[in-house]
């Protein structure tokens, strides 16, 4: 076992290196600074030194790989965690370092990308993909929200993933619409900073709102029963 979990980190990192073949084709032709971000109206901003983007960015990838698939890897229950969310996080971050690579050097060479409609429709997608595995999860120590009142109690753990994989669909779908719909970017900013927010911030406020009515009931009784 141990064998094999050292056969994926090393291949999802040589894939997360790929785009180190395309920095290396292509460097002469990149301006001296990249743009990593576009702004309101698609206005590129937060330039980095060409050499950080085109050789600094896919080794970052590959730190981030390591450090995400030694834990996932590691989890004593990593068995709990469904088949389909392993596969997507064991390959989210490669798949990630192969798209925005190549598409900030492109762009930063003038090939006309259209990020404003490709970024909230690939995020869409995921969060589409990862909403509809979410709530199949069992207890684990890495995919899911991991809060005390979750890891404490199965029951608690179920109905917070199932609310959050609801979320998660609905701010997919929310991502699609406006991707064929509204090209603005500080538009889709908003709606991803809302649907993030949402995602981050809802589930673990139901997780403890479950917890804490529980133990007023559990309370309750124990009073009832003095009595």
């Amino acid at each position: 076992m141990k064998t094999k979990n050292n056969v994926i980190i090393l291949l999802s990192s040589i894939i997360c290196l790929l785009p180190l073949i395309l920095s290396a084709v292509v460097y002469n032709d990149l301006p001296e600074q990249i743009a990593l971000q576009l702004g309101t109206g698609g206005a590129p901003q937060n330039f980095v030194p060409r050499a950080f983007a085109a050789f600094g960015i896919p080794f970052l990838f590959a730190v981030l790989n390591i450090i995400s698939k030694v834990r996932l890897l590691n989890d004593p229950k990593k068995a709990n965690a469904s088949r389909m969310t392993q596969i997507f996080m064991l390959w989210f971050i490669p798949v990630l370092s192969l798209i925005i690579v190549p598409v900030a050097l492109f762009r930063a060479m003038g090939v006309m990308i259209p990020i404003l409609m490709l970024a909230p429709l690939l995020i869409g997608i995921v969060l589409i993909l990862y909403g509809n595995y979410l709530p199949k999860n069992r207890q684990n120590y890495v995919i899911g929200y991991r809060t005390p009142w979750t890891l404490n109690n199965a029951d608690n753990w179920s109905k917070t993933h199932r609310l959050a994989g609801r979320l998660w669909v609905i701010g997919g779908i929310i991502m699609i619409v406006q991707a064929f719909v509204l090209f603005e970017s500080a538009v889709w900013l908003i709606l991803l900073g809302s649907i993030i927010t949402l995602v981050i911030v809802i589930p673990p406020i139901y997780s403890y709102a479950l917890y804490a009515k529980k133990s007023d009931n559990t309370q309750n009784t124990d009073e009832n029963i003095t009595e």
